[in-house]
């Protein structure tokens, strides 16, 4: 089982057990927290897609750490107008370990719905 979740303006595939780098999140090392917005959930053949998002689906993740990237250098340069400026820049990131892949059931929805 897999899901696609975006937090922090990007897009992630995930499974159960998966460690990546994100955006930085709000959260004590060693916390839970649970990232809502889930685009796509696929369990086998059975695949959902949300319209943007599934209603009632979230994914449970563990903070492991939190650190900062690699600096990135920004150099910016005019010929022949002795112009040149240097920057740098290092992006916070919040590495997380993704826990459990909820969905709410979808017949139980519909049944309300249809109430």
């Amino acid at each position: 089982m897999y899901a696609v979740i975006k937090t922090g303006g990007k897009q992630y595939r995930v499974s159960a057990g998966d460690k990546l780098k994100v955006e930085k999140l709000v959260g004590d090392v060693g916390s839970d927290v649970t990232i809502d917005q889930v685009l796509m959930l696929a369990d086998g053949d059975n695949v959902t897609i949300g319209a943007p998002v599934i209603a009632g689906a979230s994914v449970q993740a563990k903070v492991l750490a939190h650190g900062r990237g690699d600096k990135v250098m920004i150099f910016k340069f005019r010929r022949r107008k002795h112009y040149r400026k240097t920057q740098g820049h290092r992006q916070d990131y919040t590495e997380i370990q993704i826990g459990d892949i909820a969905s709410k059931p979808v017949k139980a929805a519909k049944a309300k719905a249809a109430e």
